[in-house]
């Protein structure tokens, strides 16, 4: 399940980047990524979960 993003030719290389990048926070892989950087136990998400409501 990689990200996967079809450069044109001669296109500039930080158009591609900013494409990846929105593909990227659009599917959520980023938030998911900090959010499992550090262990979080079962009571503090669900009081995370709780608080959202």
């Amino acid at each position: 399940m990689s990200s996967e993003i079809k450069c044109r030719k001669g296109e500039p290389i930080e158009r591609s980047l900013r494409k990846l990048k929105k593909k990227l926070d659009k599917e959520g892989t980023m938030k998911e990524l900090r959010n499992r950087r550090h262990y979080e136990k079962p009571s503090e998400i669900k009081r995370r979960q709780a608080k959202r409501r």
